[in-house]
C-alpha cells in the first residue's frame, strides 16, 4: 500500500494520461499563477547576460521569472465584469442561466483556488538546512533523515514541514508529505506543546481551496490527532481558524448513484475526509469539542451516542 505521499505521486500520473490537455500538473499550474514559479535552475537565477533566450522572452526587466502578484486568472474572471462607476456593484452578464436575466450577478467564488505563496519548507531545503534527503531506489524513492527523527527540535522543524504541505511540486511535496508524518509518528510528547505553532500552517493550506491540498492537510490533521494524548483537546480553541473550509467543502461528494467508486482507496474525496476528519475531531477533543464544531458547522451531527 502507497503512502501519502506515493498517492499523490500516482494520481498526478493518472491524471496526465487521463487529461492530455496539457491542462494537468505544475507546469501548467504555473503558467496560470496558482503555484509559485521557481529558480531558474538548482543554483538559482541566470544573469541577464547568460540566460537562455526562452527564459528571457518570458522573463522582467529585472531576469527574473514572473511570480505571482496578481489574483489567478480563474478569479481574474469572476471580477472582470464587475463595475463600481454608479457607485454599485453590477455585472455584464455572467450567468448562463436562461431564466435568469444578463445581468444577474456573477458566482461568489468561494471554492474558487487560491494562489499558493512560496513556503518555507522550500526555502530551508534549497538552503541545505533540513536534515533530509531522498532515497532513489529500485522501488520508489524514500526519505532519509540524517539524524535521528526523536532527537529533532519540534518547535523548529515541525511547523516547517507542515507548511511544506501546501506544496505541489516534487521533491518537495514528497519530502514534506513524508517528513510531517515520520514526525508525527515519532514524536510522542512531543507533539502536543507545539500545536499552536501549527495553525497558521494549517489555516495558510486550507485557505488555498485547492482540493488536493485540503485533502492532505485533512489526513495530516487526522494522524495529528490520533498520535498523541490531548491533542485532539487543544485543537479546540482553534476551530474557528480551521473549521471554516470545513463548512465550505463539506457536501463536496461524488454523486455517481449506485455505481462503485473504485478511486475511495485513494481518500481523495473531500466530502468524506471531511465527515471522517469531524468524527475524529470529536472523539478525541472532549466534552467541548461538538458544541463548538456545531457552533461553526451547523449541519453537523455527532457521532458519539448520548
Amino acid at each position: 500500500m502507497p503512502g501519502p505521499a506515493s498517492t499523490l505521486m500516482i494520481e498526478d500520473c493518472l491524471q496526465k494520461m487521463i487529461a492530455k490537455d496539457g491542462k494537468t500538473g505544475p507546469k501548467y499550474e504555473k503558467s496560470q499563477g496558482l503555484i509559485p514559479k521557481g529558480s531558474h535552475s538548482v543554483f538559482g537565477d541566470f544573469p541577464d547576460d547568460f540566460m537562455p533566450p526562452a527564459l528571457k522572452y518570458r522573463s522582467r526587466s529585472t531576469g527574473t521569472l514572473p511570480r505571482i502578484q496578481t489574483a489567478p486568472a480563474s478569479m481574474k474572471k469572476l471580477t472582470s465584469g464587475l463595475n463600481s462607476s454608479d457607485g454599485f456593484r453590477q455585472s455584464n452578464g455572467f450567468s448562463n442561466n436562461p431564466h435568469l436575466p444578463q445581468d444577474s450577478p456573477p458566482k461568489a467564488g468561494a471554492t474558487i483556488r487560491r494562489p499558493v505563496l512560496p513556503t518555507q519548507f522550500r526555502t530551508f531545503y534549497d538552503r541545505g538546512d533540513l536534515p533530509i534527503s531522498v532515497m532513489h531506489g529500485s522501488v520508489g524513492g524514500k526519505i532519509v533523515w540524517k539524524v535521528d527523527v526523536e532527537k529533532l527540535d519540534y518547535h523548529h522543524y515541525l511547523p516547517i514541514f507542515f507548511d511544506g504541505l501546501r506544496e505541489k511540486e516534487d521533491p518537495y511535496r514528497f519530502l514534506a508529505v513524508t517528513g510531517a508524518y515520520d514526525m508525527m509518528s515519532c514524536g510522542g510528547p512531543k507533539l502536543l506543546p507545539v500545536v499552536p505553532q501549527l495553525i497558521i500552517p494549517i489555516k495558510t493550506a486550507l485557505n488555498t481551496r485547492d482540493p488536493q491540498l485540503v485533502c492532505t492537510m485533512l489526513k495530516v490533521l487526522q494522524k495529528l490527532v490520533q498520535s498523541g494524548e490531548m491533542i485532539g483537546e487543544a485543537l479546540v480553541p482553534y476551530y474557528r481558524q480551521i473549521l471554516p473550509i470545513f463548512n465550505l467543502f463539506k457536501s463536496s461528494n461524488a454523486n455517481i448513484g449506485d455505481y462503485i467508486e473504485y478511486a475511495q482507496r485513494k481518500r481523495l474525496n473531500l466530502g468524506e475526509l471531511i465527515d471522517e476528519t469531524l468524527e475524529i475531531f470529536e472523539t478525541h477533543g472532549g466534552e467541548d469539542a461538538f458544541i463548538n464544531i456545531k457552533y461553526m458547522i451547523p449541519v453537523y451531527e455527532s457521532c458519539v451516542r448520548a
